[in-house]
């Protein structure tokens, strides 16, 4: 098994049996085992990101009505399938964020969007590994608060890689 298997297992583990699971009690005597996109190696990127003048902080609205206060930092490109997208990154005293939602959300992925976190490389630029893609925890139950994906990162291409939508078994 690699890297992004004992990962996804690990995940799994914790979702099945660690009390702070997302996951109900009842949700938790039934669950299989999170979807995921086969890992793709091409969407684990190294991105230059074009800081925006000023990284005014912004407030990321929930699902619940409130919201979050984050550093908006700047924006990067990339490429899929022939498609050039963009996205914007912030962060928080936790560090980087980066909430999206492509072509696939609401069919093949969590229709409000997924999130990664980021990582600085020592050369400045950011890791941002898509195979890494998870849905936010108010997917699995609605009594999370979970940010909002904003609509500047919304993109129109399909990034197939990461956590899958959530389906339930009775």
């Amino acid at each position: 098994m690699g890297e992004l298997d004992d990962f996804r297992k690990a995940k799994d583990d914790f979702f099945r049996s660690d009390p702070q699971s997302p996951l109900t009690r009842e949700q938790r005597s039934t669950f299989k085992g999170l979807r995921y996109f086969p890992e793709d190696p091409a969407l684990d990127l190294k991105v230059n990101l074009e800081a925006f003048p000023g990284r005014k902080r912004v407030n990321i609205m929930t699902n619940t009505g409130d919201a979050q206060s984050y550093i908006r930092l700047g924006r990067f490109d990339f490429t899929i399938g022939g498609e050039t997208a963009s996205l914007t990154v912030y962060a928080n005293e936790h560090g980087y964020f980066l909430p999206f939602a492509d072509s696939q959300a609401g069919k093949e992925t969590y229709g409000a969007g997924r999130y990664l976190e980021p990582e600085e490389l020592p050369d400045r630029r950011l890791k941002v590994d898509f195979n890494l893609a998870y849905n936010p925890y108010c997917a699995y139950n609605e009594n999370w608060s979970c940010p909002i994906t904003p609509p500047e990162n919304r993109v129109m291409v399909p990034i197939r890689a990461g956590e899958m939508t959530y389906e339930e078994h009775p």
